[in-house]
């Protein structure tokens, strides 16, 4: 593989913005692929592999290149130089790679593969934590399969097709997928490619939403014709999804704190051919009150650490900070006492993360029980997902029954 200059430079760009200036990768990988209309997809594969591989290693590389934060640039082309190096790819004789000690890395990278925390690239204190709450072995495992790359799925949009007329749709415009066994609405892209540019999605046949996060719609256990409440509904991958099991049938109800997320959901709603949400905004309490025990369903996605979708969003292990996951427990906490109030009798609420820690999780839904709020609420199953274990994000969903 031969190293392109143009290409190197927009790494290197994304890099110092992701690194240096706080930005969110997913965000810095759009605007880079946007750099040049010439080129072409493998060009825009590199970068975005290749900016979203250096992010998920930083610690490793860094500390086989001897660089600390901040980096300068220099610095980002020495981690660039790891990166290549440990991936065979020749090194040119370009100003920023003349001292690179290409056996030494390979040394390097092979001693430190032996501390977990190395090897995988994660701060001390996500390390200690993983290991508390899942157990050495699991989380070994577990962070593992967070650093592999994610693979892409679509969920069918039932509304508007089957999942064999999509599937035969994509491939009428090259693009080859697979069943997944177990995950009714689900298929699997066999190549990475853009599928926002095909006809299929800009008919509303398919969002791309990971298996795991399929699997809380139906949990939920819906029917048409319910009143739905979608409380942290945000861009609604999961709404859209309801709506489609409710067969358009019903009201759901999609809140969310930010208004900028629900116009997202607005867009994605008119394309699915979607007329039963109904948008609100919570910027007070008096929404949630004006709903307390109409909802035949609720929906409560949780803000969370995150940390069962690392491999979407390998930067949030290097913005995360102890004292947020101690604030999003109480947020938690908050949610299920505030929102829970809006289930009606004999109604069912899913509590739901996508993080893989107890603490998030089944603790939270125990504690939420012996509560008084809580004691209206019967425990009738939940499920947990680890990447390692389903292949797909780490998720948690729990079912409850008022009485």
């Amino acid at each position: 593989m031969r190293l392109h200059r143009n290409l190197c430079f927009a790494v290197i760009d994304g890099l110092h913005l992701i690194f240096n200036e706080g930005e969110y990768a997913d965000k810095v990988v759009q605007q880079l692929l946007k750099r040049d209309k010439r080129w072409g997809s493998r060009d825009r594969g590199f970068v975005a592999e290749t900016v979203y591989q250096i992010v998920r290693y930083k610690r490793l590389y860094a500390e086989i290149a001897d660089v600390k934060e901040p980096f300068d640039r220099d610095n980002l082309w020495r981690i660039f130089a790891v990166w290549a190096t440990l991936k065979g790819i020749k090194l040119p004789d370009w100003k920023y790679f003349t001292e690179t000690p290409t056996r030494k890395i390979k040394g390097r990278f092979d001693e430190l593969s032996k501390t977990r925390k190395l090897r995988e690239s994660i701060p001390d204190w996500i390390d200690e934590l993983g290991i508390k709450e899942l157990g050495e072995n699991v989380w070994t495992d577990e962070i593992a399969k967070q650093n592999e790359q994610a693979d892409v799925i679509l969920r069918v949009n039932t509304l508007k097709t089957t999942k064999k007329d999509l599937q035969l749709k994509l491939q009428s415009e090259e693009i080859e997928t697979e069943f997944i066994p177990n995950y009714p609405s689900a298929l699997k892209l066999v190549e990475r490619a853009n599928v926002f540019k095909t006809e299929a999605f800009k008919n509303g046949w398919f969002e791309v939403q990971d298996a795991s996060s399929q699997l809380v719609a139906d949990f939920l256990d819906v029917k048409p014709g319910m009143k739905v409440v979608d409380v942290c509904a945000g861009a609604g991958g999961k709404t859209l999804h309801l709506a489609s099991l409710m067969e358009n049938k019903g009201q759901i109800i999609a809140m969310d704190i930010y208004e900028s997320k629900l116009r997202k959901l607005k867009v994605r709603a008119r394309r699915n051919g979607v007329h039963n949400i109904e948008l609100k905004a919570i910027d007070s309490t008096k929404p949630i009150k004006k709903l307390h025990g109409k909802a035949d369903r609720l929906l409560i996605d949780a803000p969370c650490s995150g940390l069962g979708v690392l491999r979407r969003n390998p930067d949030a292990k290097w913005k995360l900070q102890p004292e947020f996951i101690e604030n999003i427990k109480k947020t938690q906490e908050y949610v299920l006492q505030q929102y829970s109030k809006m289930v009606k009798s004999s109604g069912k609420m899913v509590y739901a993360t996508c993080s893989v820690l107890p603490s998030e999780n089944e603790k939270q839904v125990e504690k939420f029980l012996t509560t008084d709020i809580g004691k209206d609420f019967n425990f009738v199953k939940d499920k947990k997902v680890l990447a390692h274990k389903s292949g797909f994000d780490g998720f948690y969903m729990a079912l409850l029954e008022k009485k």
